[in-house]
């Protein structure tokens, strides 16, 4: 006969599982967009967790979408290659030489890193780019940066008829062009809102090395509307670093994304701590205050 003890760690878990109930029941069918970058991308153990994340999202019903960036591995590899960059106003200078080796960092290397490891971890995924079906076409941002993209239209039907199949889509923020053989690098918060306004997604989860937005007095403000982000942005509370990201966040808004959460992603489960549970993570911005909504509110 065997005996066991009803360890308390063991109730804690089953009692948090029974409490995600109404959570998963409201991001069932939902589209959630996750910009996912940082110190995790390079890191085997912290890469494994966020695909394991991403895949219980996928098994309990939630439509995925990965956007990743890159911007480490791309200095590396055009460090070992002899590239020099050049920079106006601190921004990199993407000239043709550049944007191939971005291309190819990008697309390569770091998209099928995440999809081995979402598939290691029993999901299916697809990695692909903003020019694969001309998912987004962009043009450029600033004449002076060169191939930098601001995305000017979006097909997201190929994300859709992967959700169709059970596939999560992981794509890599290069985007083709107007002209012929045009590529371009797009910043990889600004594709993934593109990506979810397009989608008009439930959630875009920004995953940053930051635990979110900050007051004036360095604490994390966790529920901000479009209007206290503006206000915090004249009053400069929102600012550096921060500012591309709220800006991100406000115009995925105006396209139809339902709420907009900037969290830290080197959290472990940060992103299952967002949406299946009541605390949530990080700062969520949206045009109420409430963090729940009924299903599908």
């Amino acid at each position: 006969m065997r005996t066991q003890n009803m360890d308390r760690d063991w109730i804690a878990t089953a009692k948090t599982l029974s409490e995600a109930l109404p959570y998963l029941q409201r991001y069932s069918g939902a589209i959630v967009v996750v910009k996912f970058g940082g110190n995790a991308m390079g890191d085997a153990d912290a890469m494994a967790e966020f695909a394991r994340d991403i895949v219980l999202m996928r098994q309990v019903g939630v439509n995925p979408v990965v956007v990743h960036g890159g911007g480490p591995m791309i200095n590396e590899m055009l460090g070992k290659l002899g590239i020099k960059s050049d920079f106006v106003r601190g921004k990199r200078v993407t000239d043709k030489a550049t944007v191939e080796v971005v291309e190819m960092v990008l697309t390569g290397l770091v998209n099928k890193r995440i999809v081995q490891a979402i598939m290691d971890e029993g999901g299916r995924a697809v990695g692909l780019s903003g020019k694969d079906d001309d998912l987004m076409v962009a043009e450029a941002d600033d004449p002076e940066l060169g191939f930098v993209g601001r995305p000017v239209e979006m097909n997201v039907q190929v994300l859709r008829d992967l959700f169709a199949a059970g596939i999560i889509p992981v794509v890599a923020p290069v985007a083709t062009g107007m002209d012929p053989n045009e590529t371009f690098n797009v910043n990889g918060d600004t594709a993934a809102g593109a990506i979810a306004g397009a989608l008009e997604a439930d959630r875009l989860l920004l995953l940053t090395d930051v635990a979110g937005v900050k007051d004036a007095s360095g604490n994390v403000v966790t529920q901000l509307t479009p209007e206290q982000v503006r206000q915090m942005t004249e009053d400069g509370v929102i600012a550096g670093g921060m500012i591309p990201k709220t800006e991100t966040a406000l115009a995925a808004l105006e396209k139809g994304v339902r709420a907009v959460v900037i969290l830290d992603g080197r959290l472990p489960n940060a992103s299952l701590l967002e949406l299946f549970t009541e605390h949530g993570a990080g700062s969520i911005i949206r045009s109420t205050e409430s963090r729940v909504k009924p299903r599908g509110a």
